[in-house]
């Protein structure tokens, strides 16, 4: 199943300065066209298109998906600036950044097997968005409450929960409360053949 494309309503272009020109370059990169690009991402080409001009917000699925396809992190695909691979992640050294009415804050260093992030979810926002991909995701609530929907089932979590679960079960997720709910995120695809897709370039390495 494909990522619905029913985002909410696009804010101003300038909202995210980074992320619309990154997501062209990064598709360009990788030698994919746009119809190429958004067919392996599980997008229409008009929706990523209109990603790429700063018309919409990608929501954290459809980045998820998209540094798949590119080779890439979610990190890059925000436009932040590698900072190697130290194992200590600073908060004075994190920026937040901005997408599809969430706000990330990188929680873990480029170049490795897993994606960790500090997520603001506000309420309202994203909560139709149903994913199915391969790879496991782990989530830890900071704040606030969550509604998760695996399959059929839906959970709340509340602060100190968290849940574990494999990607290839359709999800997706929401905040309860009108406040929001903040999280840890984990998100990794070594349980796919293509998992090297999501390390990214690995600082000092050969590719």
């Amino acid at each position: 199943m494909s990522p619905s494309e029913s985002a909410p309503p696009s804010e101003p272009a300038d909202a995210l300065p980074a992320v619309a020109p990154q997501l062209r370059s990064l598709r360009r990169r990788a030698s994919l066209t746009l119809e190429a690009a958004a067919r392996d991402a599980g997008l229409s080409p008009a929706h990523l298109s209109r990603l790429e001009t700063g018309q919409r917000q990608p929501s954290l699925p459809t980045l998820l998906s998209l540094a798949r396809v590119y080779g890439t992190t979610v990190s890059e695909l925000l436009g932040e600036a590698p900072t190697g691979r130290d194992a200590v992640v600073r908060a004075a050294d994190t920026e937040s950044t901005a997408a599809g009415g969430w706000t990330y804050w990188p929680a873990g260093a480029p170049g490795r097997g897993m994606q960790a992030l500090r997520v603001r979810v506000p309420h309202g926002s994203q909560g139709d968005v149903v994913r199915v991909h391969p790879g496991e995701e782990w989530l830890y609530i900071l704040r606030g409450r969550l509604r998760l929907r695996l399959g059929d089932t839906v959970h709340r979590l509340a602060p100190g929960d968290s849940a574990h679960f494999d990607s290839l079960t359709p999800h997706r997720l929401a905040a309860e409360d009108p406040d929001g709910v903040e999280l840890l995120f984990v998100h990794t695809l070594l349980q796919s053949p293509t998992a090297t897709l999501c390390l990214g370039p690995i600082q000092g390495g050969t590719t």
